[in-house]
């Protein structure tokens, strides 16, 4: 066993937990050692290129009547998507029971509804794959609690219990829901940790069996294909009464665990860290740049962007960006501007003045979108995240605007992430130009529906044959994109970048390889008039922006 993982065992239980923990993974590693490796030969970190770009989309996202949900996704992106993207990542597709996936029911099995492992097989078969970890928390109707609820010996303290009435003043909450949910178990009613809602049920990682099972569907995830690991709400992970319960060095402690297992048995899989959070907060999952994940979600991104263009000026963006470091050329970050999730507000405070904040929040409310809010320590409410579309922020879905210069104002904001140092995730609605669904948020009363709309195959399929539609004309703007990104190993995920200030008006960034080889200057205005660009010794003349419009320039 690397010399890396017991230490860390040591620290979360202590020698004695180690000692009695130590011979389990052992004989876990042993097993899945020989599978994983006979699988896919090890790849590094440093594999990741220009060339990378990951869909992200829930397993039944195209419909098709004819045939099961993940073969009638992986007959789409087979016709569309070969030479666009080089990784899907699927959201959860295992059995559930609520939150569209993230109330897990069993961690090695795929819903009958979606499909089954051979369908998974044959999309990891064209595309690189990244599976969610939900461990946080399982379903309240899964074996496991059950088997907890019913005295089963096998799941004792699997799951997070609270006696009495302890002060949890202190504990950050995601949502502005009770922590705290009443169960009926064997011995009697039961006050159980529930982070996210009363349907999914915290684990109890202080038992070190907890980490042993998690261990065994990690394992799992990368024997049946996974390129990239995807660790959901990671950040609430260790449970102690009396701190905030958020960021703990335990939980630090756990992911460099997993990445010290994969690091032995599965190098070429890749971590990724979700955690909506305040971004240096956001930084620290990087660990020391290569002990912790090697991508972390760029949270501050999509609410900075859309501060740009509402204001029209990239000054704030601009000084973000310019702070962007990496900790090592062996951690990079995933960037995106959408997902099955709204548009966090938390990454940005420190970043953007209240006034500023509620200006996005005020913004969202008159295009037609929600707002979700958390709960602060004292029993206030504050914005946590906006529950709207991406393409609906940038352009109000009631002003009748032309579809020409709603994608123009799209494709600007989307170039502006893609151009940056990381790896680009673009959420399925944003890649093929979906308005809010705000017949989905009625039907369930659930905020997040907005942006979450399944498509059928058919009716996607005539849109985009039309070459004057909304989603032709988005996804094949991005086609250009990224055709264009490809071909310029200046937009590798460690590259070099320079934020560059030109014009408030202007978000620039020239990329260029280690070696000067290959320089693309990036140049996106984010105002509603056109501008000249003076780009001085940059080689570039006085490039002419048309309003909300982009231009990359490769330079000699």
């Amino acid at each position: 066993m690397a010399s890396r993982i017991f230490p860390l065992l040591e620290s979360l239980y202590g020698p004695a937990g180690a000692a009695v923990l130590a011979p389990k993974l052992a004989t876990l590693l042993h097993r899945f050692r020989s599978e994983l490796a006979a699988r896919r030969g090890p790849r590094s970190s440093t594999d990741l290129s220009e060339r990378d770009v990951l869909l992200i989309t829930y397993a039944d996202q195209v419909r098709d009547p004819e045939i099961t949900a993940l073969a009638a996704l992986a007959h789409f992106a087979r016709h569309h998507l070969r030479g666009v993207v080089s990784g899907i990542h699927l959201l959860p597709f295992y059995p559930w029971s609520s939150d569209d996936g993230f109330a897990v029911k069993d961690y090695f099995a795929v819903a009958q509804e979606y499909g089954t492992w051979n369908d998974i097989d044959r999309l990891g078969a064209e595309f690189d794959l990244m599976f969610d970890a939900v461990f946080n928390h399982l379903s309240s109707e899964s074996d496991w609690f059950r088997g907890f609820l019913a005295g089963d010996e096998r799941f004792r303290d699997f799951f997070v219990t609270v006696t009495g009435e302890p002060d949890l003043s202190q504990v950050v909450r995601p949502r502005a829901l009770p922590l705290l949910t009443e169960f009926a178990g064997r011995g009697g009613p039961q006050q159980i940790w529930t982070t996210f809602g009363a349907d999914q049920v915290d684990l109890n990682f202080r038992n070190p069996e907890v980490l042993a099972a998690v261990l065994e569907a990690l394992l799992f995830y990368v024997a049946r294909g996974a390129r990239f690991i995807r660790l959901d709400a990671i950040a609430f992970l260790w449970k102690e009464i009396g701190t905030s319960c958020l960021h703990r060095p335990q939980t630090h402690h756990l992911i460099q665990l997993l990445r010290a297992v994969l690091d032995e048995v599965a190098p070429h899989v890749l971590l990724v860290t979700e955690t909506n959070v305040p971004h240096e907060d956001n930084l620290s999952y990087f660990g020391d740049g290569a002990n912790e994940a090697q991508l972390v979600y760029n949270f501050a991104l999509p609410p900075l962007v859309l501060h740009s263009m509402q204001t029209g000026r990239a000054e704030k963006l601009t000084r973000w960006a310019q702070t962007l470091v990496l900790p090592s050329d062996r951690a990079t970050f995933l960037n995106f501007l959408a997902s099955h999730d709204g548009v966090g507000l938390n990454p940005v405070r420190g970043i953007l003045a209240e006034g500023e904040i509620d200006a996005l929040v005020q913004r969202t409310l008159d295009h037609g979108g929600f707002i979700s809010y958390k709960h602060l320590p004292d029993g206030s409410q504050v914005p946590y995240e906006m529950n709207i579309n991406y393409l609906d922020a940038l352009s109000n879905p009631g002003a009748a605007e032309p579809a020409e210069m709603a994608a123009r104002r799209f494709l600007t904001a989307q170039a502006m992430m893609l151009c940056l140092p990381g790896l680009p995730g673009i959420y399925f609605h944003s890649l093929f130009g979906s308005r809010g669904d705000l017949r989905g948020v009625e039907a369930s009363g659930i905020k997040r529906r907005i942006n979450r709309e399944k498509l059928a195959r058919a009716n996607l399929e005539t849109e985009l044959a039309d070459p004057a539609s909304l989603r032709a004309r988005v996804f094949g703007g991005f086609r250009d994109l990224l055709g264009f990104r490809r071909t310029h190993p200046a937009f590798a995920p460690n590259s070099p970048q320079r934020v560059l200030e030109l014009d408030p008006r202007v978000f620039a960034v020239l990329r260029e390889t280690v070696d000067g080889r290959d320089r693309v200057l990036c140049l996106h205005n984010v105002s509603a008039g056109s501008v000249t660009v003076p780009t001085g010794s940059l080689g570039a003349g006085q490039p002419f922006l048309e309003a909300h419009g982009w231009r990359w320039i490769p330079l000699a």
